[in-house]
């Protein structure tokens, strides 16, 4: 309880190390910071944070599932075509409001987005990975899991964790392109495949398969990379 709400809590481990409380403490810093300067009705609702005696970020509680379990659930049916839609709106209405304010959230997937009690929108959550996009041209490729990630994010010739690398926030585009074709199939990116080897399919365009092509067609589609309700829907 956060007075009389219901919240959700987010605590975050300090680390076993010195380097690593100092890791640690400064992206518990970064996401309060960046957290806190954005508001939009498909973002979940900053409300606190605090650094003693634990860190921890407070939240509103949704209580509908992430979009993940949501689409686990109905398999193997797929969405209706209206409501996947509707989603994507929601998802791209909140990359929107991100990208307008410098930050790239790097770590856009089903399992970050969760559905409202009526389960009729999803809101976009943790900004554990994100960065803002004017600190630096140089951002370190640590980012979340392979299958969503951005073939820039990539080393050509290995897939080093902390490799400094050139890119913006359009590596966000190519994440939601990937989620936008699961909202429509409720299927898995790269099913069969490890992280690496989806990695390594996206990145060097391998395909063994015509659903695959299908992904990276529409991935490559949104290499124009840009967000907008307009462009969506046209799209759609």
């Amino acid at each position: 309880m956060f007075g009389e709400r219901i919240v959700a809590i987010k605590v975050l481990h300090r680390g076993s190390t010195s380097d690593e409380r100092s890791v640690l403490e400064n992206r518990f810093a970064r996401e309060v910071n960046m957290m806190s300067k954005v508001k939009h009705e498909n973002l979940v609702k900053f409300i606190g944070a605090c650094k003693d005696p634990l860190m921890a970020i407070v939240t509103e509680l949704l209580p509908g599932m992430s979009l993940r379990k949501f689409l686990f659930s109905i398999r193997p049916n797929k969405l209706e075509l209206p409501l996947a839609l509707s989603f994507a709106l929601d998802i791209a209405r909140a990359m929107e409001c991100l990208h307008a304010n410098g930050i790239i959230h790097r770590d856009l997937k089903p399992d970050n987005l969760l559905l409202t009690a009526d389960q009729k929108s999803v809101k976009l959550a943790d900004f554990g990975l994100a960065r803002e996009e004017t600190v630096t041209e140089m951002m370190t490729a640590e980012t979340g899991t392979y299958r969503w990630m951005a073939p820039e994010l990539y080393s050509t010739v290995t897939l080093r964790q902390g490799e400094k690398k050139h890119y913006n926030n359009k590596v966000d585009v190519y994440s939601f392109a990937i989620v936008l074709w699961e909202l429509l199939t409720n299927r898995m990116p790269f099913e069969g495949m490890s992280n690496l080897q989806a990695a390594y399919v996206a990145a060097f365009k391998v395909s063994t398969s015509t659903d695959y092509m299908m992904k990276l067609a529409i991935a490559t589609l949104f290499s124009f990379r840009v967000f907008g309700n307009t462009y969506l829907v046209e799209l759609c």
